[in-house]
């Protein structure tokens, strides 16, 4: 209960933190430049505003142009169901498929209250929405212009002892934030340019839109690539037909597997790998808490908190971030060294915990 309450005040936190791990590399480089840090951050934000609404803007028009023509092909591959069903080896009655049809049009007016009330708290969800959008911009211009301010006053909460490695484990696991987001971004651009110019050749109506919401999906590991590229290929069985459709699904099995064998490893690279089944398990649990958005969040967060535990428990903190690129994600975090089969004499000492003092 507490945590739902308070949902509406972390996931914008949690959304403002991805925000400034894209962002804060190019504020670094404009800064670097002379520029100061709070024009680089206005300038960085209202770009990537503009970027944003450009799109959104040009792939809305997309498809608004693209839906008469779905509409008539969606048509015509009703009627050849409809053909397939009374003239196929089913041999089904035009009776039958009318009744089934006006079954669900039974069901969907005894449940036009439902609708009816839904449609009636879209008000109060656009409400929410840019209450959410304002907190994401106003935390992020913070994380953006003294990030490394905040994160050294939160610790300070943290024994003396130990400051120097809590905070050195803060700004490794956010590296790993910046490292992951930017590969994602990478890979997801990737996914939607090879996906969508296959489903252009194809002649699959809203190929652009579609390729944006694969863009989308990628973001979320392993499900979201595979609901995406399932949508995608269903819109290609619709209007396009069976032999398209079978086109389409190779083209995403493709795209797939050079994201998985080839783009993952090279782009996101060791140090923000996680093993697959903590991925699935991060985002069911996202998913449970906070829907699609917790889906979202849920595999940074997690390599952010492994990049930090890794460096906690390190023997040596400056090296850590080494020893975690090094590292393969399939082997166990910390593995009990050869002549030390007790799990008791993998515990690290206290001056090995604590580091020195700040």
């Amino acid at each position: 209960m507490i945590v739902h309450r308070l949902e509406s005040v972390i996931v914008p936190v949690a959304l403002a933190l991805l925000a400034s791990a894209l962002l804060s590399p190019l504020v670094d480089w404009m800064q670097r430049r002379g520029i100061p840090r709070v024009v680089a951050v206005i300038v960085s934000i209202l770009g990537s505003l503009g970027l944003l609404v450009g799109i959104l803007t040009f792939v809305v028009e997309q498809f608004i142009e693209g839906v008469p023509a779905l509409t008539d092909q969606f048509t015509g591959s009703v009627t050849q169901i409809q053909d397939w069903l009374t003239q196929g080896p089913l041999h089904f009655s035009e009776d039958q498929i009318r009744s089934a049809g006006d079954s669900v049009v039974r069901s969907v007016q005894s449940n036009q209250e439902a609708l009816t009330s839904g449609a009636l708290t879209t008000a109060a969800v656009i409400g929410e929405m840019l209450t959410g959008a304002l907190l994401v911009l106003f935390t992020l211009i913070f994380f953006l212009y003294g990030g490394q301010q905040i994160w050294d006053f939160l610790s300070r909460i943290v024994p003396t002892r130990a400051r120097r490695r809590v905070r050195l484990a803060g700004s490794q696991a956010f590296g790993s934030l910046v490292g992951y987001v930017r590969a994602t971004v990478a890979v997801a651009a990737v996914d939607a340019i090879g996906i969508g110019t296959g489903l252009a050749i194809l002649g699959v109506p809203l190929a652009l839109p579609l390729a944006s919401l694969v863009f989308i999906g990628a973001f979320v590991p392993i499900v979201g690539a595979v609901l995406t590229g399932f949508v995608a290929v269903l819109v290609a069985l619709v209007t396009k037909g069976f032999i398209t459709a079978l086109i389409a699904l190779a083209i995403v099995i493709a795209v797939m597997q050079v994201e998985g064998h080839v783009l993952q490893p090279l782009l996101l690279g060791r140090a923000v790998r996680v093993h697959p089944l903590a991925v699935v398990l991060a985002i069911a649990t996202g998913i449970v808490m906070a829907g699609i958005i917790g889906g979202l969040l849920a595999v940074p967060l997690v390599a952010m908190a492994n990049t930090a535990v890794r460096s906690l428990l390190a023997d040596d903190p400056e090296e850590a971030y080494e020893e975690i690129a090094d590292a393969d994600p399939s082997e166990p975090m910390f593995p009990a060294a050869p002549n030390s089969p007790h799990p008791e004499n993998q515990k690290l000492s206290r001056g090995e915990v604590d580091g020195p003092a700040s």
